[in-house]
């Protein structure tokens, strides 16, 4: 199945969310984000807006912005998600009980043939479907910061998704405009755990010494073709996901992923990135 899906639902509006309501605004697809509160609702209306202005400046987007808008609906609930939406995306941040608890409501209030996706970097989408009814429905879709400017998503497989759901989510995913890779559910998936190993020994050098940020970027940059050295790319993600993203893996395979000193550490001062203005490097914008 190479078509959209006449309507989408978003659960969470934040950066990941927003952008991922937008490729499928721009696709044509009727899209509702919920939100926890119609101030936040408000603001990923906001987020989508300006991702839009942004494309329109880049000359990426050919409909008139406002009418791509017009397609976006928000609502404070899962349980307000309409019955006959196609896909279903969670898109909250990254702690279980709460990506079970509104995984089981949108699948309340949606049909039976509804796909249900997580955007999960890392979680167990098998572990993620113990929530549902119909575990056979749901599938990992890990779209990939900044989403309207990223071309892969990753198709994650549990031992219980039905085949035609995966097939189903690899031709959304190529209506999009982007490529997908299909991975067996699997700590870290194929593209968190490598990202992580490489981010990880990156801040491992920065703390040794080895060279300061900007050298050990651009050496992974220019020596292997990178398009984002690992320090820059953990500034954008956010040093508080990385480190999520490492105690998990620590704790599912081992010492290989334990969170280096430096790395915690500015978690605790709050120097989180790009979306706090500080994290290996400064941020102006």
């Amino acid at each position: 199945m190479d078509g959209r899906p006449e309507r989408v639902g978003v659960i969470g509006g934040g950066r990941m969310g927003a952008g991922i309501a937008q490729v499928f605004l721009v696709l044509g697809s009727e899209v509702h984000v919920v939100e926890s509160d119609p101030q936040e609702c408000e603001a990923a209306r906001s987020r989508v807006r300006d991702g839009l202005d942004g494309a329109v400046r880049r000359g990426k987007l050919d409909e008139d912005p406002e009418q791509v808008l017009a397609r976006l609906r928000t609502a404070t609930d899962p349980a307000q998600l309409p019955g006959n939406a196609e896909l279903v995306v969670e898109a909250v941040p990254e702690r279980p009980e709460l990506k079970l608890e509104v995984l089981a409501a949108a699948e309340k209030a949606v049909s039976e043939s509804t796909v249900l996706a997580s955007n999960t970097s890392s979680l167990s989408i098998g572990e993620l479907a113990s929530a549902l009814r119909r575990p056979q429905r749901f599938c990992g879709m890990h779209f990939f910061n900044p989403v309207p400017a990223s071309k892969l998503v990753e198709v994650v497989v549990a031992p219980e998704t039905d085949r035609a759901v995966v097939d189903t989510a690899c031709g959304w995913v190529r209506a999009l405009g982007r490529t997908d890779v299909v991975v067996r559910d699997s700590p870290g998936f194929a593209t968190s755990r490598l990202g992580v190993a490489l981010g990880l020994e990156a801040i491992r050098m920065l703390e040794e010494d080895v060279a300061d940020a900007a050298s050990i970027d651009t050496a992974v940059e220019l020596g292997y073709r990178h398009p984002m050295g690992p320090l820059r790319s953990t500034d954008l993600v956010g040093l508080d996901v990385r480190l999520a993203v490492a105690d998990y893996l620590h704790g599912r395979l081992g010492e290989r992923f334990a969170p280096p000193a430096l790395l915690r550490a500015k978690v605790e001062r709050g120097e989180l990135g790009r979306k706090t203005g500080q994290g290996f490097y400064t941020w102006d914008d």
